[in-house]
């Protein structure tokens, strides 16, 4: 597939089978390098259930990635498509590029094309405050969120896609995920900055997650329409459509 420019670093979206073994040895480095816990198994496998990878390169080569599943479920009364993250990362030298939350969501915009259900909603597990940040930035429902009550149904969506996916590791009553071989997040990236719980969202995350510093997976759900989408959101939306991710 042809590759897409966002800023200095490079995004392309590949089917799972496209990957070569090289690619696959990268990946695994960058996700090692950020995470404790991470066995050459463990990333196969989390791999293998999924259809979809976003890369991210720059001109020193892979900065991050995240992998995706996407799907119909037919779990509920009226089936819905689900885009279920993976593992995914982003070296500390793209983050501010912003290329990760555009390419992800016009790779989506894409792949939904794909599916024959109206609805598509994205099931996130996050262990980092970070990764939950993302979804007050670019979302207006979400599922759980420090603005209160859910939006009719969605926590009871989540509830419902997440026991599904995760079977018994998933806990209704907290909303939180414990995977039997758990990444944690090295030392450095662990640390919360000196007025980072002043922010309510990143507050909200340690209080509702609070074994995130071991593991534990905060599990979230937001719908993927252009109705929910915040300002930010909408720029990133139309950014992501822009880019040649054919």
């Amino acid at each position: 597939m042809r590759a897409a420019r966002s800023a200095r670093v490079t995004a392309r979206l590949l089917a799972r089978e496209e990957l070569e073994a090289g690619r696959r040895d990268g990946m695994f480095a960058l996700l090692e390098a950020h995470f404790e816990g991470v066995t050459r198994e463990r990333f196969e496998s989390d791999l293998a259930e999924k259809n979809w990878v976003l890369l991210l390169e720059d001109e020193q080569g892979l900065v991050g990635f995240s992998t995706l599943l996407l799907y119909e479920s037919r779990a509920t009364a009226e089936p819905v498509g689900v885009a279920y993250s993976g593992d995914t990362i982003v070296d500390p030298r793209a983050w501010a590029t912003g290329a990760l939350p555009a390419a992800w969501i016009g790779a989506v915009c894409q792949l939904r094309q794909n599916l024959a259900v109206p609805r598509l909603f994205w099931l996130l597990l996050t262990s980092g405050f970070r990764t939950y940040r993302l979804l007050p930035v670019f979302w207006r429902e979400f599922a759980p969120s420090c603005a209160g009550p859910s939006p009719a149904g969605l926590a009871q969506l989540r509830d419902t896609l997440a026991a599904e996916r995760l079977g018994a590791a998933y806990d209704r009553s907290t909303g939180l995920a414990r995977l039997p071989q758990p990444q944690v997040l090295r030392p450095h990236l662990r640390s919360v900055p000196h007025g980072r719980q002043d922010d309510p969202h990143v507050a909200f995350f340690l209080e509702r997650n609070p074994g995130w510093e071991r593991g534990d997976e905060l599990v979230c759900l937001t719908e993927i329409a252009w109705s929910n989408l915040t300002p930010a959101g909408r720029r990133m939306w139309q950014r992501g459509l822009l880019s040649d991710l054919s």
